[in-house]
């Protein structure tokens, strides 16, 4: 013991010998540069980690040639040139827009000029990826029914429920209705299914990130959340990521476009929340490996929300007509929540979707109470407080309407057409399906003409396809609308790629030089700054 004491005592001596010809200040504030250089190099190092050396060095110069006199002004107007065409392009610009409430009230005259602006909407029956599902006019048939429940209803605002206690009834029925197709009733969902209705697949997407998010902090204390998702998981995750702080771990997908399980199980650490699987994924309508994932999330003890927003009113009816439609739901073990659009394949009115959880008590964590506010005591289940009673309403219509029966022959005619698609477009010489659709969505590409031209005859031709990326490609949404237009479909598709061929160059006015720009430059930094532009402009 002695014998260290002496060998401190000298190393004491010996550091201050050393150190005494130094300035004091000097030798005070070196520990602290030091530690803010460690910390900005760690930083750093996270930040290249988690967006790649190229990435951080390609911003970097972009971000000194900007300092360039010139360069920046050179910049925006290039940039607004593309904004230019976008608008001209989408039909997004402003104009004529009426500003100022009328002097005297017109109301002999408002459904007419409501009439004149509807009649210059595009055609879209039949023609849309997607975006209307429901099959007929909008006047008559199922479309009128929901439309008169939607009326009965329209005066109703679920925030009152001891005054419109008929509201509140049909959201419970609607969600249980909802939660009997995926899973609740099985003995592996563990019997406690509840959820809410929300305004569509983003909020309920916000609402299941926002709730795991709070969950995850209260089970294990992590207060720099992070969560795993596949480069194909729905915009929405990024947005739910920006407006409540959490850090984004995005996968590459593997070579059948699935989520990589190898690769999310990489990304786990301390601060993990959740990770996402699509059932199936927007982009190219394949359904991720749920059940491996589960197995992750249970392992791990993290929580596992499934986007079943496209699939929720399909999946549960393919899986009894037949078609190899792997484990999506809650029966699967470590999923904790789900988002399902009824507005979608539920052909319920347009705002109306279902978040769900595994239980109570990860769904509490969802609502926000309030007690110290002079207006009373306050608590809200969703993101929204005062909400449209007759959506729920339409929703609750729409399933009591169609039934068991009526989901099962309507997913049997779109899911028929949708194979039929599949082949006819597997038949087109120089088009290539993406993956092994599991559902609805048919996404395809080309290695022989640039598929956004071939984007660009379509449109002519009145078609809207989802233009898509990494790699470049279409998908078409096979809705009810379809059924009776997919020939004329593949026939048009058909002549659009031989006149690519025949002609190959962008059109006057199409988008494929944009579309084709913004995938392959390197500055997504750019490419964003443009989108955020068009916006801006557009709304």
């Amino acid at each position: 013991m002695e014998a260290a004491t002496q060998l401190a005592l000298r190393l004491r001596a010996a550091a201050n010998d050393r150190l005494a010809g130094h300035e004091p200040l000097l030798l005070a504030v070196a520990p602290i540069l030091t530690l803010l250089a460690a910390r900005a190099l760690h930083a750093a190092a996270g930040h290249v980690a988690d967006r790649g050396l190229r990435t951080v060095l390609i911003t970097l110069v972009m971000a000194a040639l900007k300092m360039v006199p010139g360069v920046s002004a050179y910049i925006a107007a290039q940039k607004s040139k593309v904004v230019e065409q976008l608008q001209s392009g989408s039909g997004s610009a402003k104009k004529n827009l009426r500003t100022e409430l009328p002097d005297v009230g017109v109301p002999d005259k408002v459904i007419d000029d409501l009439q004149v602006l509807k009649d210059k909407d595009v055609k879209w029956q039949g023609k849309c990826s997607g975006t209307v599902y429901i099959a007929g006019s909008e006047s008559d048939g199922h479309f009128a029914l929901i439309n008169r429940a939607y009326s009965m209803f329209s005066h109703t605002n679920p925030l009152h429920q001891d005054v419109f206690k008929s509201v509140a009834q049909l959201e419970a029925e609607v969600v249980a209705m909802t939660a009997a197709l995926l899973g609740s009733k099985e003995k592996a969902s563990g019997g406690q299914i509840c959820g809410n209705m929300t305004s569509g697949g983003t909020e309920s997407i916000l609402l299941a990130v926002k709730t795991s998010r709070d969950y995850m902090q209260s089970k294990k204390g992590i207060t720099k959340p992070e969560m795993i998702i596949a480069e194909s998981a729905h915009s929405a995750y990024d947005k739910a990521a920006q407006y409540f702080n959490i850090k984004v771990r995005r996968v590459p997908v593997n070579k059948e476009f699935l989520a990589d399980v190898k690769g999310f199980r990489r990304c786990i650490n301390g601060n993990t929340i959740m990770m996402v699987g699509s059932a199936p994924g927007f982009p190219h309508g394949l359904i991720d490996p749920i059940e491996e994932l589960g197995e992750l999330a249970s392992q791990y003890g993290i929580c596992l929300h499934v986007d079943l927003c496209l699939g929720g009113f399909v999946l549960p009816f393919a899986r009894k007509l037949g078609y190899p439609i792997p484990p999506f739901d809650f029966s699967v073990k470590g999923v904790t929540s789900i988002s399902t659009d009824v507005h979608k394949y539920g052909l319920a009115p347009k705002g109306t979707s279902t978040v769900l959880y595994r239980n109570h008590e990860i769904r509490k964590h969802q609502f926000v109470a309030v007690t110290e506010w002079t207006g009373g005591l306050y608590v809200s289940p969703t993101m929204a407080g005062s909400r449209p009673g007759g959506l729920i309403a339409g929703a609750w219509a729409s399933m009591m309407s169609v039934g068991l029966n009526g989901y099962l022959e309507s997913t049997g005619q779109i899911m028929e057409v949708s194979k039929k698609i599949q082949k006819g477009i597997d038949d087109i010489p120089g088009l290539f399906v993406i993956g092994k659709p599991d559902m609805t969505v048919v996404a395809f590409g080309s290695d022989v003409v640039d598929i956004f031209e071939v984007n660009d005859i379509m449109s002519s031709k009145g078609w809207h396809l989802n233009a898509l990326q990494r790699p470049n490609s279409l998908h078409i949404c096979v809705t009810l609308q379809h059924t009776t237009i997919y020939v004329e479909f593949l026939q048009d598709l058909k002549n659009s790629v031989d006149t690519v061929k025949a002609n190959p160059g962008p059109i006057k006015g199409g988008m494929a030089p944009i579309y084709g720009a913004a995938g392959k430059m390197p500055d997504r930094g750019t490419v964003k700054e443009l989108l955020v532009e068009f916006m801006d402009s557009s709304c």
